[in-house]
């Protein structure tokens, strides 16, 4: 009964995502007024329904005592855009392009920010490659 009811949600998630991706493209392809109110909501209330089902399930996977190591990865994760925050400098972009793009020192810090977290998670991923690869070559 557990897994039908999983597949079910997993089910009607992945229609809501069809449908939200729909009015994204009819969104980003249409410039009428009243259209663009429309479609703009309906992916807003669509994004916000799949935000609460993903932490419903997660709450859930809580209670059992399943979901620690989610939150365990999503500290260490919110961790390094920390520190990355802190490492960035602000000034990763010169003062005339900030004018005129309309933009400031903070946007430039949190360019340099997402720069750097970008920068960490590729390497950690290179590494978690290389370590699946050798400890396959050893276990053989």
């Amino acid at each position: 009964m557990k897994e039908k009811t999983d597949k079910l949600i997993t089910i009607i998630c992945l229609c809501l995502a069809i449908i939200g991706s729909i009015f994204a493209i009819l969104f980003a392809m249409n410039g009428s007024s009243a259209f663009f109110d429309t479609a703009f909501w309906m992916l807003i209330a669509f994004v916000a329904v799949s935000g609460c089902a993903i932490l419903g399930f997660l709450v859930m996977r809580i209670i059992k005592g399943k979901g620690w190591k989610f939150l365990i990865g999503l500290g260490i994760l919110v961790a390094l855009v920390l520190v990355a925050f802190l490492l960035s400098k602000g000034n990763d972009v010169s003062q005339i392009f900030l004018d005129k793009n309309g933009a400031t020192q903070g946007t430039s810090k949190l360019v340099g920010t997402a720069c750097i977290t970008t920068y960490v998670l590729f390497a950690l991923s290179v590494l978690a490659i290389i370590y699946v690869e050798v400890a396959k070559f050893f276990k053989k």
